[in-house]
């Protein structure tokens, strides 16, 4: 999903069985990008994972400030 659907399903997620945090896969657009903000912004989950690609070696643990870097083309 991409866009407020990401924080509508995370919050719902989140009332039906009470989310501790986030791994975010296949995050390969700024769509999706944003919305580790918003979710962390509104629904106070970290995110723990960030996956940028298919192979299990593409998940890697999210690092908040490579993540601001990256988002901005720092």
């Amino acid at each position: 999903m991409t866009g407020s659907g990401i924080l509508a399903q995370t919050h719902d997620f989140h009332q039906a069985v009470g989310l501790t945090g986030l791994i975010v896969t296949k995050l390969d657009g700024s769509a999706r990008g944003g919305m580790v903000a918003a979710v962390r912004a509104e629904l106070g989950l970290p995110t723990y994972y960030l996956g940028r690609g298919e192979r299990p070696e593409d998940l890697k643990r999210f690092d908040a400030g490579e993540f601001v870097e990256n988002f901005f083309g720092n």
